[in-house]
């Protein structure tokens, strides 16, 4: 099976769907116009395990790891994880509103989650993502922007660029260039 919106529930044909409880309706009228791209690994710096899931659907245990103490009541999710192998979850359909920007703000835009696409990937600001993580992500973006008319246009950013000071993710060690150039590899096929 190849990888597409299934229109009617938001959900990708090919992905993994774990329903998070931290999303809600859009407000009305308002449509994705922006892609933000995210980097987490729990506990920080490890990579693989239940942890990402179990903090978006909020079954983190506080006492699995010292970390989780300071951010087991969070309610946060996103609408796609793309794991180190480029293996990918969904978490919050894509008409819906994930909780994954936060205080934030886009071209004087505030609240980016109304108007956002959340894709996460499992990394951190100072490890090199994988191949495997370029490859889905170009082709998810690609998807998006072919489903869905508000996307066609979208900006992509960094949860960096929309929450200045406040997160740094997907950090230094994002190849922007590299995913832009996958981009129009996929846009020229």
């Amino acid at each position: 099976m190849s990888l597409a919106v299934e229109q009617s529930s938001g959900l990708l044909t090919t992905a993994h769907f774990v329903p998070s409880p931290n999303c809600d309706e859009r407000p009305a009228g308002v449509l994705p116009e922006l892609i933000v791209v995210h980097g987490i690994s729990l506990p920080p710096n490890e990579f693989g395990g239940p942890w990402i899931e179990a903090l978006f659907t909020n079954m983190l245990d506080p006492l699995a790891h010292p970390y989780f103490q300071a951010i087991h009541q969070l309610r946060t999710s996103a609408h796609l994880l793309i794991r180190r192998d480029g293996e990918l979850l969904q978490y919050v359909p894509l008409q819906l509103r994930a909780w994954h920007a936060g205080v934030s703000a886009y071209a004087g835009r505030e609240r980016c989650n109304d108007f956002s696409i959340g894709i996460e990937l499992e990394g951190s600001d100072t490890v090199p993502y994988e191949t495997a993580q370029y490859i889905m992500l170009a082709k998810v973006i690609t998807l998006l922007r072919t489903a869905y008319p508000s996307l066609r246009q979208a900006p992509i950013v960094g949860h960096s660029d929309i929450a200045p000071g406040r997160k740094t993710d997907p950090g230094v060690c994002f190849d922007w260039l590299h995913l832009h150039a996958l981009l129009q590899g996929h846009r020229s096929s």
